[in-house]
């Protein structure tokens, strides 16, 4: 998955919907990347990945930890699953 700009949807929201597609298969666990390397790596602002993670924390994906960096978040079991 690569990001374009010319797509309608947000820069923002592929930059989120990339990490969360490496998050399901592996590609990150524990500690990301910073986010100026996510940034060089997408080709894209830190505004841009910074935005995407609050994404990615809205939907539980990723935790973020003051001045420690953000972890994939661990899922939560439930009772019968």
């Amino acid at each position: 998955m690569s990001i374009d700009p010319g797509k309608p949807e947000y820069v923002w929201r592929q930059v989120a919907d990339v990490i969360a597609a490496r998050i399901a298969a592996g590609g990150y666990s524990g500690r990301l990347p910073s986010e100026g390397d996510l940034a060089r790596d997408l080709g894209v602002g830190k505004n841009t990945v910074r935005r995407a993670l609050v994404d990615l924390r809205e939907r539980g994906l990723v935790v973020t930890l003051p001045q420690r960096g953000t972890f994939v978040a661990t899922p939560v079991r439930r009772d019968g699953e």
